[in-house]
């Protein structure tokens, strides 16, 4: 797996990660309940963050399931459930507990593996047979047509940066086809995008992830500071309206392993 380029002790990281929480978590809720994981499943979420899915996963299962989750740094982890467990682990090394789990879940982390082929079959071998996998990464097509021109300059400039960081922002698009190579069954899948201003909260989100990046871009030879302060710039404007991620969510059933 790339050195993950939003490391946990980047000031500023778990304040980033708890609005990503409250941002994202209510789509990830609600595709988990239309799963049906309910008291007494064995779930697994991997690249658990800061933890919040799991610890709701945790008193969602409770008091007879169990909720696993793993990240390859656990320092942002606040939540504590009698049913949950915590793991430092790697999806691109192994399975967890082959076969051992009713719900298998990510959430922006295959984006960031160097071998995504490696983490989709330990992600499907970890399921039980008959086990639901839940994945949810970006597609950051709409960003094409972003406007004004300024704006799409600034993204053009994230994506070829993110591409020299081994970052693919467009591997939503490619999970069912991959999941189905696997054999993975029932596959469903749909892409939910979020409208936004400047001054909101998702505004606020990028806001701080390009702040904590700002060095590392404009070290590159893709983005320079008046890019940046550009968008910055549109993002304190609440007359203005964009929208970035196609959250990609792909679920299916682990019929065949």
């Amino acid at each position: 797996m790339p050195d993950y380029v939003l490391e946990h002790h980047l000031e500023g990281e778990g304040d980033r990660l708890g609005l990503m929480s409250r941002l994202l978590d209510p789509l990830h809720r609600r595709h988990i309940e239309a799963l049906g994981i309910e008291s007494g499943a064995r779930t697994l979420e991997v690249g658990c963050g800061n933890g919040s899915v799991a610890a709701w996963l945790a008193e969602r299962v409770a008091p007879d399931g169990r909720a696993v989750a793993v990240d390859l740094d656990l320092s942002l982890v606040r939540a504590r459930a009698p049913t949950l467990e915590l793991r430092q682990a790697d999806i691109v090394a192994g399975p967890v507990d082959p076969g051992g789990f009713d719900l298998v879940t990510a959430r922006a982390v295959l984006h960031h593996v160097a071998d995504l082929d490696a983490a989709l079959v330990n992600l499907f071998a970890s399921a039980r047979p008959g086990g639901a996998l839940l994945l949810i990464e970006p597609d950051f097509l709409p960003v094409s047509v972003a406007e004004p021109p300024v704006v799409r300059a600034f993204w053009d400039g994230w994506l070829a940066w993110a591409r020299e960081q081994g970052i693919d922002y467009h591997v939503g698009r490619a999970l069912p086809q991959r999941l189905a190579a696997l054999g993975v069954e029932r596959i469903g899948a749909v892409a939910e995008t979020y409208l936004w201003n400047g001054g909101s909260p998702w505004a606020d989100y990028w806001t701080q992830t390009i702040v904590e990046l700002r060095g590392a871009l404009v070290a590159s030879p893709h983005l320079d500071d008046e890019r940046i302060e550009a968008f910055l710039v549109h993002c304190t404007d609440p007359a203005w309206w964009t929208q970035v991620i196609a959250f990609t969510v792909v679920h299916g059933r682990a019929l065949g392993n």
